[in-house]
């Protein structure tokens, strides 16, 4: 392994973690000695990484700090093309070109060996266009989790019953046939998922979530059993 490619492995390692963690423990998994894992350290700082920590406490990395993408791996770019274009066949128009223009960017600063991966997949993600409606309710959910405000709208249950629901929205669940809305229901005063090929006459409010966005998405967690 280059001396390059063992900085990158220790910044991804940091990045992961965010609390300290021992330098044994660092060099244990990149397959280094304490003494290299130390200097690399010391590299990384004076490239201007903010790593924090010692020799006995342990070291964690302060947002803010990014090495160029020229090292990404065959597969990861791989990876991040495939994500790329699943979302660019799934997501309304704003988010697909989001994409869109990420994986440009990633393109424009790799060597053409790792570009061509992006411009000739091997790994391809099917299309499937949301509907008029649901793209609508789409990017308008995201703009109230963006701006932590309350969505208003119009919901049609399987059984084609009708309701008035403000809800504060916590996530958009991307699913083979449906995307799905979590969020706190002020009618249900519970937890609710609802899909957004069913809402209508959707409004992001101006008023405020009551709690910031991660406080609702940890007690939904909680709520479905995803953490202790």
């Amino acid at each position: 392994m280059s001396r390059a490619e063992r900085l990158l492995d220790l910044m991804q390692n940091l990045r992961r973690r965010r609390a300290p963690v021992a330098g044994s423990a660092l060099a244990e998994e990149l397959g280094v000695s304490l003494r290299t894992l130390y200097r690399d350290i010391a590299s990384l700082q004076a490239q201007g990484a903010t790593i924090e920590g010692e020799a006995g406490f342990g070291y964690v990395l302060k947002p803010g700090f990014a090495l160029p993408p020229l090292m990404f791996t065959l597969e990861e770019v791989e990876a991040l093309a495939l994500g790329g274009r699943w979302v660019e066949g799934r997501a309304d128009e704003g988010l697909a070109r989001a994409a869109k223009d990420a994986v440009a960017k990633i393109a424009a600063v790799l060597p053409p060996e790792r570009a061509a991966a992006l411009d000739w997949p091997t790994l391809l993600a099917g299309a499937r266009r949301a509907g008029e409606a649901e793209a609508a309710a789409l990017k308008l959910a995201r703009k109230a989790l963006a701006n932590e405000r309350k969505l208003a709208f119009a919901y049609a249950d399987k059984e084609r019953r009708e309701s008035r629901r403000t809800v504060w929205p916590v996530a958009v669940g991307f699913f083979d046939r449906v995307m799905m809305l979590a969020a706190w229901c002020e009618t249900r005063e519970a937890f609710r998922h609802f899909r957004l090929d069913r809402m209508t006459a959707v409004v992001a409010l101006d008023e405020r979530l009551p709690k910031p966005r991660r406080s609702l998405l940890r007690e939904w967690r909680r709520a479905e059993g995803l953490e202790e």
